[in-house]
């Protein structure tokens, strides 16, 4: 396995790390994976996923079969938690500012063979992905990465009630596709809309499947009344 992370980091710890988040977050909620032969093995790889909660990070963080880093907001990285996501090769992002030391570090991430993860929507909402900021295609133009979609739904509180006993979480990993990132500002919004386009088109993909499962309970619930 390719070490592929930050200077400073410990495979070691980053290990460890990736298995304690595979499991610890089954505790609270009930998660599916599909999807997951789809991550290459070796290689750049850029990943982007939407993004409505702080569970989203770890979860997909724990559920690849390979090394990741993934861009963080500066937020996280204060304390002793930061500089355990420092050991584990997780990048700080500085949100609404520019700043290009974080993707020059991903940029060598990625050079390297490695998997780095971007949530393009830039700050954590609905998970819809209507929006996107250009980081992810800026990536990909700087290492000619291949890009992988991840959709997620299902660790949101339900608007206006209260959580549910271990809810049902589904992460849908997608095909990974390549895009060709022209020059200058232009290229990077086209080549940012093909993404959101990509990752939002996967979202809806997942809906779906999480709203054809519900009408099947409900189905079953009133075969048996």
């Amino acid at each position: 396995m390719t070490t592929a992370l930050p200077a400073g980091s410990s495979p070691r710890l980053h290990d460890a790390g990736r298995l304690f988040a595979r499991y610890y977050l089954r505790g609270g909620f009930r998660i599916s994976v599909d999807g997951v032969n789809r991550v290459p093995r070796t290689g750049p790889v850029v990943l982007i996923a939407n993004h409505s909660s702080l569970a989203e990070p770890q979860l997909i963080f724990g559920m690849l079969p390979r090394r990741s880093v993934f861009l963080v907001k500066d937020e996280l990285f204060r304390g002793a938690a930061g500089g355990f996501l420092r050991r584990i090769g997780q990048i700080p992002v500085r949100r609404g500012e520019p700043d290009r030391a974080p993707l020059l570090t991903a940029v060598r991430v990625l050079r390297d063979g490695g998997l780095v993860g971007v949530f393009p929507e830039g700050t954590r909402g609905a998970g819809d992905v209507a929006t996107a900021e250009r980081g992810a295609a800026w990536l990909v133009r700087a290492s000619g990465a291949t890009v992988l979609p991840v959709a997620t739904r299902g660790t949101l509180r339900p608007p206006g009630g209260s959580r549910r006993f271990r809810p049902e979480v589904d992460v849908l990993v997608g095909e990974p596709f390549t895009v060709e990132v022209g020059r200058g500002r232009t290229g990077l919004e086209e080549a940012t809309e093909r993404l959101r386009g990509e990752l939002a088109a996967l979202v809806r993909t997942l809906d779906k499947r999480r709203e054809e499962a519900l009408r099947r309970k409900g189905k079953r619930s009133n075969d048996r009344v």
